[in-house]
C-alpha cells in the first residue's frame, strides 16, 4: 500500500510569508552564484602569487618569427656537368625548392624596432616574417648576425612596440626563479617557469662561444629567440637550446646571458658584424697529470700550450706553460672560459690577465689585436664570381672557401649563392683553401662548385 500525500493546511499570514520569500529567491541565487564564481584573492590573510601582471607588461614584447628560404634541389652528380646537359638537352634552370622555419624574437629597442634573435631562426633566409603579440605582421630586414655566439638583429618598423628591458645577468644565482616565453611548436605565445639550474655551462659543442644559463623552464623547438625573463619581467638570457636525448623537452635548457647579448648586438648594430680580436694564444684545460707535470698548486685554469709570433700575448710576455686563472676579474677555470673572454672583446680592447708561471702568481696586461683572415675578390678567379669576396675559414670550421659576401645583382647571387656558403670542391677537386682553389679553376672554362650550407650540400654550374 502507498502512504498518501499528507495536505498541509496553510492560513493568510502563512501564505504571505511563503510568497514574500519566492520573491526573494531570484536576488538570493544571483548574490550566491556570484560569490561562488569569484575567485579568492586573499589566503590566510596574503594575497596570492600570480605572475599575470609581470606577463602582460612582458609577453607585448616577445614576437613570432617566421622565415622561408629558396634552397637548391640536389641532383646526381652527372646532372651537374655542363657537357651532359648539353648532350641529353637538360636545361640549365637549378630546381629550387622552399623550406619554411619558425622560431621566436625580443624586441629590444622600440624607438629603432630592433629585434633580438638566435642567428639559426633566420640563417640564410630569404624573407623574414614578424608576428607581434597584438596580431600584426611585419617584413623585417636583417642587421647583421654573429653564427659563432648563434646571435642576430633584425629591425621592423618602430610603430607602437614594447621592449623588454635588460637586466645585469652577472647578478644572476643559481635558485633564482625565471620565466620562458616563446613560440613553441608554432601553438602561439607559451610561457612556461623554472628556475636557474646552473651558471657558466660550456664546451657543450652547441655554439662557438658558450656562456650558457642553464634552466629547467620547458623550452622546445620554436622558442628559441625566446626571452628568459626574471620575476621583475627584465630580459636575463635569450633562449637557444635544449638537450634532448628522447627528442623532447626534459627540463635542460640553455639561454645565453643577457651580458652577452647586449656586447654582440652593440658591434652588430654598428658594423653589422662581430669584429672579433686575437689574443693569440692556445690554450687547454688543466688535467690531474698536467697539474702534477707542472708542480702546480692552483687546479683550475686554462694552460697556454703555443704562443703566436708577433701577437699581442707574445707582446705581453705571455710563455708556453703559464696558466691564466683570471681574465679582466672573471676566473678562468678552462680554455673556453678564456676563448669565451676575448671572443667578446673588440680590437684595441684591453684584457687584464692573471697567470701563475711556475707558482708564482703574475699579472699583465695585453691589448686585443685583429684576426687576419685571407681574402680575395671572386672575379679575380672567375669572372662567374664577381661580386663575391672569398676567404679561408677560420680554424674550427668547416674546411674550404668561404663565401663572405656577395652583390645581391650578381650573378653568383641569381644562381643561389649566399653568405656562409663553403666552396668545398671545384671542378670535382677537393678544395680546403683559396690556394687550392686557385689551382684548379680554369678562368676560361665552366665552373662546376660543391656548396656546403650548414647541414646540406649541393652543386652550382657557373659559366
Amino acid at each position: 500500500m502507498f502512504n498518501k500525500p499528507r495536505k498541509i493546511m496553510m492560513n493568510a499570514k502563512s501564505v504571505k510569508q511563503l510568497l514574500f520569500i519566492i520573491a526573494l529567491l531570484p536576488a538570493y541565487f544571483c548574490i550566491t552564484s556570484s560569490v561562488q564564481a569569484a575567485l579568492p584573492t586573499y589566503a590566510e590573510g596574503q594575497a596570492l602569487p600570480s605572475l599575470a601582471p609581470m606577463l602582460e607588461r612582458s609577453m607585448p614584447a616577445v614576437v613570432n618569427i617566421s622565415t622561408s628560404t629558396n634552397i637548391l634541389v640536389s641532383e646526381n652528380p652527372l646532372m651537374q656537368d655542363p657537357y651532359f646537359r648539353q648532350f641529353f638537352n637538360v636545361p640549365n634552370q637549378l630546381r629550387q625548392q622552399q623550406k619554411n622555419s619558425l622560431g621566436s624574437g625580443v624586441i629590444i629597442d622600440n624607438l629603432q624596432g630592433l629585434v633580438l634573435t638566435n642567428n639559426h631562426v633566420i640563417d640564410k633566409a630569404d624573407k623574414i616574417m614578424v608576428t607581434l603579440n597584438d596580431g600584426r605582421q611585419l617584413s623585417a630586414k636583417l642587421i647583421g648576425t654573429d653564427p659563432e655566439a648563434d646571435v642576430a638583429i633584425i629591425q621592423i618598423p618602430a610603430e607602437n612596440l614594447t621592449m623588454l628591458p635588460i637586466a645585469d645577468s652577472s647578478q644572476l644565482r643559481v635558485g633564482d626563479f625565471v620565466v620562458a616565453i616563446g613560440n613553441p611548436f608554432g601553438l602561439g605565445q607559451t610561457v612556461t617557469s623554472g628556475i636557474v639550474s646552473a651558471l657558466g655551462r660550456s664546451g657543450l659543442g652547441i655554439e662557438g662561444y658558450e656562456d650558457f644559463i642553464q634552466t629547467d623552464a620547458s623550452i622546445n623547438p620554436g622558442n628559441s629567440g625566446g626571452a628568459l625573463v626574471n620575476l621583475r619581467g627584465e630580459l636575463v638570457g635569450m633562449n637557444t637550446a635544449i638537450l634532448a636525448p628522447s627528442g623532447g623537452n626534459v627540463g635542460i635548457g640553455f639561454a645565453i646571458p643577457s651580458n652577452m647579448v647586449v656586447t654582440i648586438k652593440d658591434s652588430l648594430v654598428k658594423h653589422g658584424e662581430v669584429r672579433r680580436g686575437l689574443l693569440g694564444v692556445t690554450t687547454q684545460d688543466l688535467t690531474p697529470e698536467l697539474v702534477k707535470a707542472f708542480d702546480l698548486k692552483n687546479k683550475h685554469g686554462a694552460a697556454i700550450s703555443r704562443i703566436e709570433n708577433n701577437s699581442p700575448a707574445a707582446k705581453a710576455g705571455l710563455e708556453p706553460g703559464d696558466i691564466i686563472v683570471a681574465a679582466n676579474g672573471r676566473p678562468i677555470k678552462n680554455s673556453h672560459d678564456i676563448r669565451n673572454v676575448v671572443g667578446l672583446m673588440q680590437i684595441g680592447d684591453k684584457v687584464e690577465l692573471e697567470y701563475f708561471r711556475g707558482n708564482e702568481k703574475k699579472q699583465v696586461t695585453a691589448t686585443i689585436g685583429k684576426q687576419e683572415l685571407p681574402q680575395l675578390a671572386g672575379d679575380k678567379l672567375h669572372r662567374t664570381l664577381q661580386g663575391t669576396l672569398l676567404s679561408t675559414p677560420l680554424k674550427n670550421q668547416i674546411e674550404g672557401v668561404l663565401i663572405e659576401k656577395i652583390d645581391t645583382t650578381s650573378n653568383a647571387w641569381r644562381v643561389g649563392l649566399r653568405p656562409g656558403d663553403v666552396i668545398v670542391s671545384a671542378n670535382r677537386y677537393r678544395v680546403h683553401n683559396l690556394e687550392e682553389l686557385k689551382q684548379v679553376i680554369d678562368p676560361n672554362g665552366a665552373l662546376l662548385i660543391n656548396i656546403q650550407r650548414g647541414e646540406e650540400g649541393f652543386f652550382v654550374v657557373l659559366k
